[in-house]
Order: C-alpha cells, then structure tokens, then sequence
C-alpha cells in the first residue's frame, strides 16, 4: 500500500478532502503473538491432535492430497475454512503430516 499524501482541503483532484490528523494507533496484542508459540502450548495442541484425530474434512483433505488432487484440497478446505489463506495453511499442514507418516 502506497503511503498516503496529505489532503489539500480542496473538494477536487488527486488530493482531495477534509485535512485530519493522523491517529496514532497502539499496537495490538495480535500483532505481537504471530509467531511466538510456547513449549506448553504446542505439546497441549499435539496432545489435544492425538486424543482426537483428524476431523473428517481434513481426512477427506488428506486422502485427496494422496491421490495427487492437490487444487481439489485446496477448494475443499476453502469451502470448510472460509479464505484461500487457510486452506493453503491447511493443505501445507496435512502434506507435512503425510510426508512425516511416510518417512516412519
């Protein structure tokens, strides 16, 4: 996103509109916790992945990523997870899954 020019106050042209000021915006927790995940947290989601398995929509995901259905995955998990983003993070997730299982 280019950075944004200050307004002129003018009604027409390129830099058009009402002249603010600029809030300054705290920064949000969110942006903080992205990447830090913690020992704890991760043996409780693996612990959690164990007891309960694969729902079946990531079971049908994976058994297409077998079958070399990889865009068919992709659009199958983004019906079930809403955004494309997801279901790339999703599919990437199962194929690391599968690749583990096939390595032991």
């Amino acid at each position: 996103m280019a950075a944004p020019v200050a307004k002129s106050g003018i009604i027409y042209g390129a830099n058009s509109g009402h002249i603010t000021a600029r809030r300054e915006l705290k920064p949000r927790a969110s942006n903080a916790k992205s990447n830090n995940k913690s020992k704890h947290n991760e043996f409780v989601r693996n612990l959690i992945r164990e007891v309960s398995g694969y729902s079946p929509y990531e079971r049908r995901m994976m058994e297409l990523l077998k079958n070399s259905r990889d865009k068919r995955a992709r659009k199958l998990g983004k019906k079930r997870l809403g955004t494309m983003r997801r279901a790339k993070r999703k599919v990437d997730e199962l194929s690391n899954i599968l690749a583990a299982a096939r390595r032991h």
